[in-house]
């Protein structure tokens, strides 16, 4: 192993990826190794090499939505846009009773297209005060981190997701913070 890379692809086994998290001074049970396996081989399909800080991400992502309650969850995410053309995206988000429900909408640019399309499912009123994207880890097939805030009347809600596309971390992050808005609005 050298000090910053986890040279692993999406042959590598659980035991591999145990082995590193430990070096890393992670310790997960069964059951977390399975869900970050399952995105460790997501994201192994996505990049050429995985490294230690995409671990990290990986990790910091499922104990960050470990922490609440997903009442929504999303399922799919798809956008179309260019300087020709109107952003438009569709999402698919499974609500608590495992139904899913699919909606489109158009918007300034992809992020707003997918925020505004998921508003359309998720009748949850906010206002979005900050919108923050990192990169996690360098090149073209770098992990990108999201932060965004919400406000609403119940308070102000942080969300975080991370994803090597984007537009789909930005995703990640409002449901993040939709999620905590509605835990924090049934209390």
């Amino acid at each position: 192993w050298s000090s910053n890379s986890l040279v692993l692809g999406k042959l590598s086994g659980r035991a591999g990826l145990k082995s590193r998290l430990e070096q890393l001074g992670y310790n997960p049970d069964d059951t977390e190794l399975n869900q970050i396996f399952n995105a460790f081989k997501e994201l192994a399909d996505a990049k050429r090499e995985v490294t230690d800080a995409d671990l990290i991400s990986l990790m910091s992502s499922h104990r960050r939505h470990a922490d609440i309650k997903e009442s929504y969850k999303l399922n799919h995410v798809q956008v179309t846009c260019g300087d020709q053309q109107i952003p438009t995206a569709t999402v698919t988000i499974s609500f608590p009773d495992n139904n899913l429900v699919t909606d489109a909408s158009t918007g300034t640019g992809p992020v707003d297209a997918v925020y505004k399309a998921i508003n359309r499912i998720i009748e949850i009123p906010n206002s979005l005060t900050e919108f923050r994207v990192d990169s996690v880890t360098e090149g073209i097939d770098a992990l990108g981190d999201v932060t965004i805030r919400i406000k609403n009347d119940d308070g102000t809600f942080v969300g975080r997701g991370s994803d090597t596309d984007i537009i789909v971390a930005s995703a990640k992050a409002y449901m993040n913070a939709l999620n905590r808005a509605c835990v924090a609005g049934q209390q």
